[in-house]
């Protein structure tokens, strides 16, 4: 049994039905859904350059609440562009932001930033002008289903995506010998993209610093 050459959502399905020799209703029903917990369990394990997102938007003067993009995972930097010079507003808890500006009508150039929620920045002082800014973060990739037929995953991870969907099925069918099989050719697949991320992190690290 082989992957398809250019792994689509559909084909995945079909894969996944292909390997645990399954074809009962039940078990069909389920398959989006192993699909959809292995996506999570890789982005989990890997911090890979293919969702590293920068986006740059305004902030609005006097409001010390921003929104994160969609599909937001983790900050890396933040940095505001003042006079045409941009500045990094550096990760604080959100104690100190309270307590360096107690008070969120006073404005001055933001210099820390916090989560608020899972869906908010703070930034600290509230903003005194519409400054431009920028964010560096890791972005959850869009999820696959019937209308998207493709991401990253599919892309540059179609094994890992393969197994790890056919071991999220284990504690739905209980007992299958294979189990052990998946989960070696699993870790072989993630150990490999795990140091190939490292690689292509350390070199964008170097790069930048040589510019």
């Amino acid at each position: 049994m082989t992957v398809a050459a250019v792994m689509t959502y559909d084909s995945l399905v079909g894969d996944i039905s292909t390997y645990l020799e399954r074809t009962d209703q039940a078990t069909l029903d389920k398959i989006p859904t192993f699909i959809m917990l292995a996506e999570q369990v890789i982005a989990a394990d890997l911090k890979f350059l293919g969702n590293l997102k920068a986006v740059t938007s305004t902030m609005v003067q006097g409001e010390a609440v921003i929104d994160k993009p969609a599909r937001w995972r983790k900050t890396v930097s933040i940095n505001v562009t003042v006079d045409g010079k941009r500045h990094p507003v550096l990760l604080r808890k959100y104690e100190y932001l309270r307590e360096y500006w107690p008070d969120p009508t006073e404005t001055d150039i933001p210099l820390f930033y916090c989560d608020y929620d899972y869906t908010h920045w703070l930034v600290s002082p509230t903003p005194d002008a519409a400054y431009n800014y920028e964010v560096l973060y890791y972005e959850r990739i869009q999820p696959l289903d019937s209308s998207n037929q493709s991401n990253w995953f599919t892309q540059y991870a179609p094994q890992a995506l393969l197994y790890g969907s056919l071991l999220q099925a284990m504690p739905f069918l209980k007992n299958d010998e294979r189990i052990q099989m998946w989960q070696a050719q699993y870790m072989q697949i993630m150990n490999t993209l795990k140091e190939e991320d490292i690689t292509r992190i350390v070199d964008r690290q170097s790069t930048a610093k040589d510019s």
